[in-house]
């Protein structure tokens, strides 16, 4: 038995399947009807393929990680128990909810396409260990990452995802003053603890193209130096610096293509941007020598200076129409899934950092 990434993974999808599901969170309602009643109900006349696919693969990744995370920890007898009855007792609960939500609707196809995602989630997993595919991604693991790097693991492989929602700036994780004011003065409103909310800074405004630049490099550069952070040898660390690179064009291209459509996908990659991402490239390349708790603190200041300047630029109106049509319509479930990681993800790597520096064990 020992440590696995796939526990922390599987809490976090969870998580995030909570929030996409009862999302928006208001107008709580009674409708008088017993909360499964929708298990007895016709199937819908009306779906779209989009909706099949969306609870189908939504619930895969979750009984995926569920039954992983039992095979590593020594419990593989209860493994696919786990993944299957977790996945389908949480689809029933969130179905049920929304029975109290007017924006949501609980449909029996939803739920027994969400059974059937984390049931092929669980049987995938299941099929890989007895095949002998995850006994090779833990040799790999041994020989790649240091003993512990289960945190280090769990955020970069969140990281693309979290990229999936669109930022004002590219690769700009975790701006979110603006919207946490305007969160919290409507929260307040009415009440004498409004008077106490400080007013955003005058100074609050479009970023200069040097300090949007300076963002864009910062953005590419810190997943690399938490890579550092967990892989000793420079000849591993160079490449996956080259995925990194990859998945931060793929992530912000897609975004994009989802955001604005197809044939814009790669109009966010413009002449700074490019001059953006080949310096960050640069830089990372210089790093690749530079030991694991220095790279922890150059991505902890990297981070700190990163998150400053985001939070210091107010979101132009182009962008505020962009996360309008993200939280509206079909976008509402892919919405919740990544819109808190896009938001959280530098913070939770903020705090890992931290506990690496704290480590004494990770002086070397």
């Amino acid at each position: 038995m020992h440590k696995s990434s796939a526990w922390p993974l599987a809490l976090v999808y969870a998580g995030l399947i909570v929030y996409a599901s009862l999302f928006p969170f208001t107008g709580w309602r009674d409708q008088g009807v017993m909360p499964w009643f929708f298990l007895a109900a016709p199937l819908p006349k009306y779906w779209t393929g989009f909706d099949v696919v969306a609870n189908l693969l939504g619930y895969m990744p979750l009984g995926f990680f569920l039954v992983l995370s039992a095979l590593r920890t020594g419990r593989a007898r209860f493994a696919l128990r786990l993944g299957l009855t977790t996945a389908s007792l949480l689809s029933l609960l969130m179905e049920s909810l929304q029975v109290y939500l007017p924006n949501r609707v609980p449909s029996n196809l939803d739920l027994m396409l969400n059974m059937a995602g984390g049931a092929l989630g669980a049987v995938s997993a299941w099929s890989l260990e007895k095949l002998g595919v995850l006994q090779r991604w833990s040799r790999f693991r041994a020989q790649w990452f240091v003993a512990d790097a289960r945190g280090g693991l769990v955020l970069l492989a969140l990281w693309p995802l979290a990229l999936l929602f669109p930022t004002s700036i590219p690769l700009g994780l975790g701006q979110v003053f603006e919207r946490l004011h305007a969160k919290l003065v409507d929260m307040l409103a009415g009440t004498p603890f409004l008077d106490w909310l400080p007013l955003p800074e005058p100074q609050v405004q479009a970023l200069w193209p040097a300090v949007e630049w300076l963002c864009v490099v910062l953005g590419l550069l810190i997943p690399c130096l938490l890579g550092f952070c967990i892989i000793r040898q420079v000849s591993r660390r160079a490449w996956f610096l080259l995925w990194v690179c990859f998945f931060a064009v793929w992530a912000s291209a897609l975004s994009a293509a989802l955001s604005v459509g197809p044939e814009h996908a790669w109009a966010w990659l413009s002449a700074p941007v490019k001059a953006a991402l080949m310096s960050a490239l640069v830089l990372a390349v210089l790093l690749l020598w530079v030991p694991r708790r220095a790279s922890a603190a150059l991505a902890l200041l990297a981070l700190g200076v990163h998150l400053s300047l985001l939070n210091q630029t107010s979101v132009n109106p182009y962008f505020e129409q962009t996360l309008f049509l993200w939280e509206q319509g079909r976008f509402i479930r892919f919405h919740g899934l990544v819109q808190w990681l896009g938001w959280l993800w530098p913070f939770a790597a903020l705090v890992y950092l931290l506990s690496l520096l704290w480590d004494k064990e990770s002086q070397n």
